[in-house]
């Protein structure tokens, strides 16, 4: 039966690391740059996991106690006292009297640790964490507050679905408000494409930490090697586009959008009832024709700034392109891309020239259709009934040539230049051959 080590998340970065060094894909000073450690430390794990195992990285006071640890019988005269003398007593003025009238020497904390487990003392609930408060933006589309919020919209007379708010922090002025199905990357890029072509480009989205704005996760070993910090489809197009992602820690943080949705899930649901509305298409043909503007007209206020920070959508900014999910694939040695088991075959007389290996971006378009591109250019293609039968290329090897093959545009010298003349010819016939004159 094998072994099972526990392991933290610090122990298995660092045997990554380790074994990338004994397998010498890192040197020493890079492993311990990556590590925070000296070069001699790596060179004393090498021999540690060499010689141990995987159990090598773990620090080798780990599971053994403390050397500064109290005692069970100390905790346990401590408690016994305590229960003879200071039964009714706070861990505080517990502790100052059993060092005054027993000489116990204990702190606080660990005598309060001791009465909560001895059922003496109940931990108190813990306080709610002061939040200071943040002053608003000064003006309109210098931070948009975002967010998503499933709840039961039409009361179980339509679908359950998902309320989709941009909120402008300096006014509280609704800028957008969608109902989607689900709240996913390909509805909420839809949602950001129809705000930034009516209002544009905002200078800072502010959304919490879901996995459709962010990558909750440490980049890889080799993520850091090349300087690549994991990056949500969502978090891409807004860099593409200049816009910042600000990434709350907690719901607090965002009040404005969470408040709101409060608002919205009492008031709303009842307009829809009033309205009779049971469907997201009737829902958001009422959001932006009722809702919204009686919204905005009783709860939004003057920002501090009568600017507009929004910016225009530049010509080299292609929302189709940008709001569009990018998958990377490799090209096979066939010139063939792989992608949801269908087969793509490039065509030949590209404008960029490809070589098998090379890194293809698939664009997934909102509207159902899809790109392939490499480098800047997007590429000629076919899609293949069937899986493509290597054996046809390898029996006509021309076949795979022409798929990347090129004019040549190469010089080659006449028949009667110097350089292809034999060198036995002296100077004077290659002169006479070619007509100059000395």
């Amino acid at each position: 039966m094998e072994e099972r080590i526990a392991m933290s998340n610090r122990d298995i970065d660092r045997l990554k690391v380790i074994r990338n060094v004994m397998e010498k894909r890192l040197t020493w000073p890079q492993a311990a740059e990556q590590l925070g450690i000296s070069e001699r430390q790596v060179g004393r794990l090498c021999v540690r996991v060499r010689t141990e195992g995987n159990r090598g990285v773990i620090h080798r006071l780990h599971g053994r106690p403390s050397n500064h640890a109290l005692s069970a019988d100390t905790i346990e005269h401590a408690i016994a006292m305590v229960r003879k003398h200071y039964h009714d007593f706070g861990p505080t003025l517990a502790n100052e009297k059993l060092l005054e009238h027993h000489s116990i020497t204990i702190s606080t904390f660990s005598l309060r640790r001791a009465m909560i487990r001895a059922g003496i003392w109940q931990a108190r609930k813990e306080r709610a964490r002061h939040r200071q408060w943040r002053e608003r933006r000064s003006c309109v589309g210098e931070l948009v507050q975002l967010d998503g919020s499933d709840h039961d919209w039409f009361e179980g007379r339509g679908p359950r679905c998902v309320l989709v708010l941009f909120i402008d922090d300096a006014s509280s002025r609704i800028l957008h408000a969608e109902f989607v199905a689900v709240e996913n990357t390909c509805f909420l890029l839809a949602s950001a494409k129809t705000y930034l072509a009516t209002h544009g480009r905002p200078i800072a989205f502010y959304v919490d930490k879901d996995s459709i704005y962010k990558i909750n996760r440490q980049a890889t070993i080799e993520e850091q090697l090349r300087d690549n910090q994991p990056m949500s489809q969502f978090s891409r197009a807004m860099e593409q586009l200049g816009i910042e992602m600000i990434f709350a820690h907690s719901p607090q943080a965002k009040g404005r959008v969470e408040r709101s949705f409060a608002t919205h899930q009492d008031r709303l649901v009842k307009e829809l009832r009033l309205a009779n509305i049971s469907d997201i298409a009737s829902a958001n043909s009422f959001l932006q024709t009722v809702y919204i503007p009686a919204h905005n007209n009783r709860f939004a206020v003057q920002p501090a700034s009568s600017t507009n920070a929004h910016r225009p959508i530049l010509r080299r900014h292609n929302l189709d392109e940008i709001l569009s999910i990018h998958i990377e694939r490799t090209l096979f040695n066939d010139f063939t891309v792989r992608f949801d088991n269908k087969f793509f075959q490039i065509l030949p007389q590209q404008k960029v020239r490809l070589k098998p290996k090379n890194k293809i971006i698939i664009q997934l378009r909102l509207d159902g259709s899809f790109r392939l591109k490499h480098k800047n250019s997007f590429l000629a293609f076919k899609e293949l009934p069937h899986k493509p039968y290597k054996p046809f290329y390898a029996a006509r090897p021309s076949a795979l040539r022409a798929l990347v093959s090129h004019p040549s545009k190469s010089y080659k010298p006449p028949a009667q230049h110097p350089w292809r003349l034999p060198s036995s010819t002296s100077s004077k016939q290659r002169l006479a051959t070619t007509g100059e004159s000395l």
